[in-house]
């Protein structure tokens, strides 16, 4: 029983974090990768993820995890084209099994992926965050927030924000029009039946992430938001292949849900494959930035959720999530190094600290 620590990578060529610097963390077992520059829709190739799996492993490392194998439109529309891209996505994940790969990470939410109004918002301590005010984002037309995006970003990519997916944004947005959040929990479970008996078979585990934030956004439908509608999409197959990747910012940012309840639940049902550990600063519903994970800096209880999970007898992969930019580092918005660095050192402490008091 145990949390195995793990650390967002992005990639061959897209990371400026050395494999060697995340390997010297305290407590690291691998790290979470992806192929950053595959579009959604498209077979992840063979060559390139064994590549990737050896340039992790000579770093002393494990790639059990892989995040943004990005889910087509067409499949969450239910498009003509989406058994195609279905069979698509079958064949990245028998790749990725054949890799050794255990969880995949990925979302349903449609057009965008995670979403803030600020990607560096400063605190009075000098660092910069994360943060979402809704009445901004609802004030602002969505092809000039992703312009924003990519000039704030610093000249990373960033994941979600890929601008090839987003350049048809006024198209999807009309194509998202007649689909409501019943449909798309329709359109999910067709994927689902498709994929699950494979993921079964290779001995992978679907790990969907909340939707952030866990609400609708300009009028497109959100399902992946809280206890109700994460029952209800464990429910369309029921099966230890079709789980959550719980994360305690996304979900944790609706104050209607408790977090170390929701994970209680779910961990003691064995569904949470993958748990994205991470703080925030609730002002108000609808407005919160990004925290370090220590407890009294943010709105959420990591010494509560850390012993959810413990208590339940959670055996799998976790991730310090968003981190802010501190002492002066330059790097992908939410995604730097030192921030994360003291994130794992934190929860391994909170984790060490409550097996313990257990034992003792």
């Amino acid at each position: 029983m145990g949390m195995h620590m793990t650390f967002r990578w992005y990639g061959p060529g897209h990371d400026n974090i050395p494999l060697s610097h995340i390997r010297q963390i305290p407590g690291i077992t691998g790290v979470v990768a992806t192929l950053m520059d595959k579009q959604a829709g498209e077979v992840w190739p063979e060559d390139e993820i064994q590549a990737m799996k050896k340039q992790v492993e000579d770093a002393g490392l494990r790639m059990e995890v892989i995040e943004s194998v990005n889910v087509h439109e067409d499949i969450k529309l239910g498009g003509g084209r989406r058994d195609e891209y279905i069979e698509n996505y079958i064949t990245t994940i028998r790749r990725l099994a054949k890799a050794g790969v255990k969880v995949i990470c990925y979302n349903f939410m449609p057009v965008f992926d995670w979403i803030r109004s600020d990607l560096a918002k400063p605190l009075a301590d000098g660092s910069t965050v994360l943060a979402y005010d809704g009445d901004r984002i609802e004030a602002a037309d969505p092809l000039r927030l992703v312009e924003s995006f990519a000039k704030e970003s610093g000249g990373f990519s960033l994941p979600g924000w890929e601008p090839e997916r987003l350049k048809e944004l006024t198209s999807l947005f009309d194509q998202y029009r007649h689909l409501d959040a019943d449909m798309l929990f329709d359109n999910l479970g067709y994927f689902l039946r498709a994929i699950v008996p494979v993921c079964e078979e290779t001995g992978v585990r679907m790990a969907i992430h909340p939707d952030d934030p866990p609400w609708p956004i300009y009028g497109l439908p959100r399902i992946v938001t809280g206890e109700k509608n994460l029952e209800r999409l464990l429910a369309l197959v029921d099966s230890p292949a079709n789980s959550l990747t719980l994360c305690t910012g996304s979900l944790g940012s609706n104050p209607d849900n408790d977090m170390p309840a929701i994970l209680r639940k779910f961990s003691g049902m064995g569904r949470i494959a993958f748990a994205h550990i991470r703080n925030i600063k609730i002002e108000r519903k609808g407005l919160f930035h990004e925290s370090s994970h220590l407890s009294s800096d943010g709105s959420l209880d990591m010494y509560e959720v850390v012993k959810a999970l413990y208590d339940t007898g959670f055996d799998g992969y976790v991730r310090p999530d968003h981190g802010r930019m501190i002492w002066d580092e330059n790097g992908r918005p939410g995604y730097g190094l030192y921030d994360r660095a003291l994130g794992i050192a934190y929860l391994n402490g909170l984790w060490e600290a409550i097996e313990k008091a257990d034992r003792n």
